[in-house]
C-alpha cells in the first residue's frame, strides 16, 4: 500500500473526499460542491456539464445528484447507467476524480431533498423541459407562472425529476505540487460497495 499522511490520510477515499469538500466549503468562493459530470450518448460520443453535488454518502460510499429523468443526462443515464465526475477546488488546489455505476436513488429519499429547495426552484423543475428546444425565455417565464398558478406553493415532486447515486469503483485523489510534481492516488475495487480499496501513488 502506498504511504500516506496529511491531507490524504485514510484508509476511504469517500470519506477523504468528504472531508476534502468539507474544507472547500469554508474557502472556494462559489459553489464548492460543483462538479463535471461525464455521461455517453448511443453512439459513445461524452456528454459533460457542471451540476451540483448533493450528498456524499460515507456509509454507502457513494456520490447523489440530481436532475431531471427526461433530459439529455438523465437519458444517457437510464441508456447506459455509467459516469466519471472531477470536483476541482482552486482554492485548496486539490481535485477528486470519480468512476463508477450509477443507480436512481429511492423516491422516498428524492421527495426529501425535493422539499428542502427554494419554492422557486421546486416550481422551475416543473417548469423546465430539459435540454429541449426552447422559443425564448419569455415563453419558460410564462410556464413558470402557469405552473406556479397550478400547483400553488407546496408542489409535489415531478415523476420526471429525482436523484442518481454514483458508487465508484475508482476515485483518484489529487493535490498540486511545486514544479508541477503533484500527489496523486488511485483507489481501485472491482465492485461497488465491496471490498477494500486498492491504492497505489501515481506519477504526476
Amino acid at each position: 500500500m502506498a504511504e500516506r499522511d496529511g491531507i490524504f490520510a485514510g484508509d476511504d477515499p469517500v470519506a477523504i473526499a468528504a472531508r476534502w469538500l468539507e474544507e472547500a466549503t469554508a474557502s472556494e468562493p462559489e459553489d464548492p460542491s460543483a462538479i463535471a459530470l461525464a455521461t455517453v450518448d448511443p453512439d459513445g460520443l461524452p456528454n459533460v456539464r457542471m451540476v451540483l453535488l448533493k450528498e456524499i454518502e460515507i456509509g454507502q460510499g457513494a456520490f447523489v445528484f440530481y436532475t431531471n429523468f427526461e433530459g439529455k443526462k438523465g437519458q444517457e443515464l437510464a441508456a447506459n447507467p455509467q459516469a466519471a465526475f472531477v470536483m476541482h477546488w482552486k482554492s485548496l488546489r486539490r481535485q477528486v476524480r470519480v468512476r463508477g455505476p450509477v443507480e436512481r436513488v429511492s423516491d422516498e429519499q428524492a421527495d426529501v431533498y425535493y422539499a428542502s429547495r427554494s419554492l422557486q426552484s421546486r416550481l422551475g423543475a416543473w417548469a423546465s423541459a430539459q435540454s429541449r428546444p426552447l422559443e425564448s425565455r419569455g415563453a419558460l417565464m410564462a410556464e413558470v407562472a402557469k405552473v406556479t398558478a397550478s400547483k400553488g406553493v407546496s408542489p409535489r415532486r415531478p415523476p420526471f425529476w429525482g436523484g442518481f447515486r454514483i458508487r465508484p469503483v475508482e476515485i483518484e485523489l489529487w493535490a498540486d505540487g511545486a514544479f508541477r510534481l503533484h500527489d496523486r492516488f488511485r483507489f481501485t475495487r472491482d465492485t461497488p460497495q465491496t471490498g477494500n480499496w486498492a491504492v497505489s501513488r501515481l506519477n504526476p
